[in-house]
């Protein structure tokens, strides 16, 4: 190939993408970055750092209620959701500009706009070719839904339309009790509101290790979080006051909201990875355990590997790459 415009590419400014992004550039390669939206990706923007905001300002909601047993006497009067999302959005706001500034002392070259794979050394962005000595797969992933699920982003919404409710909901129906399910559920009820996990699989955090589902499913039974384990969704409709969702069995749970949390799919449609020969199966590229692909060159991290799609899991596996 002629002399390429980096040692290497990454398309994806997640938690995979930017860890191999600095780790490259540490050790003196020249790095282009490719980002749609702003750096961070997901974890930063639309899930771990804002959630973990979230459940910090819920058990400080929590330790005011109980405030008593250790003398202090403190009220909770509610929760102020304005606020809580200023808390929020100010620790997104810290961290995303340290992560700037970064990657612009690193010089490393963010590349602002959509890209897509042309060549297995070539990304084009926006009608730009860029090529690379090696290419980093890291184009993340989106909140799943069901067949026949549709998101209104109003009664029925994801964990990303969650996170900008700007009131409490007076009751909530959690579809997943995975970890974002869990969170949210957990939250909520800080909060004040009434919740109800459904989860089709036989426990709660079913990709965790039983123990762990038996002590988070005694915690929430404490805190009166309800939840139907061994219990597939059949449909939803809205009502006058919010949502009814049925279950297998034909029961009818109504609420105020329905949060759709069934799990994240890779984002790889449309990105030119089938037409390059990249190795994929249902979305998802194929990765060696040194995250090659079937390209010579091409690498591929984070939530578009199979496997756990955890921030910390890309992170390492973008260290490692480069």
């Amino acid at each position: 190939m002629a002399d390429p415009d980096f040692d290497v590419l990454i398309l994806g400014a997640g938690s995979g993408g930017y860890a191999c992004a600095l780790r490259a550039a540490q050790l003196g390669l020249s790095v282009g970055l490719v980002e749609k939206g702003d750096l961070g990706g997901t974890c930063l923007h639309v899930g771990c750092i804002p959630t973990k905001a979230l459940l910090h300002a819920a058990e400080v909601a929590d330790q005011t209620r109980e405030s008593e047993q250790f003398g202090v006497r403190a009220t909770l009067e509610g929760v102020d959701m304005a606020g809580v999302n200023a808390y929020k959005d100010g620790v997104v706001s810290r961290l995303f500009k340290g992560l700037t500034g970064l990657i612009k002392g690193r010089g490393i070259t963010v590349i602002e706009g959509t890209g897509r794979l042309t060549g297995p050394h070539e990304v084009t962005v926006d009608g730009r070719a860029y090529a690379g000595r090696h290419v980093v797969l890291a184009s993340g992933s989106y909140s799943r839904s069901l067949p026949g699920l549709d998101i209104d982003g109003e009664r029925v919404i994801t964990s990303e339309q969650a996170l900008r409710l700007d009131q409490v909901p007076a009751s909530v129906v959690v579809l997943g009790g995975g970890v974002i399910g869990c969170e949210f559920a957990s939250v909520w009820r800080s909060f004040g509101a009434e919740v109800t996990i459904v989860e089709a699989l036989p426990r709660l955090v079913p990709a965790e290790d039983e123990a762990s589902s038996k002590a988070l499913e005694r915690a929430f039974r404490k805190r009166k979080i309800a939840f139907r384990t061994g219990t597939p969704f059949q449909s939803v409709k809205t009502t006058d006051s919010g949502v009814a969702v049925t279950v297998e069995g034909g029961d009818v749970i109504e609420a105020e909201l329905l949060l759709v949390a069934v799990g994240r799919g890779p984002v790889t449609d449309g990105l030119g990875y089938d037409e390059q020969g990249v190795a994929m199966d249902r979305g998802f590229v194929l990765a060696d355990d040194r995250c090659r692909t079937n390209l010579e060159g091409v690498y591929a991290v984070g939530d578009i590997v199979p496997g756990l799609q955890l921030a910390h899991r890309g992170f390492q596996q973008g260290i490692f790459v480069a």
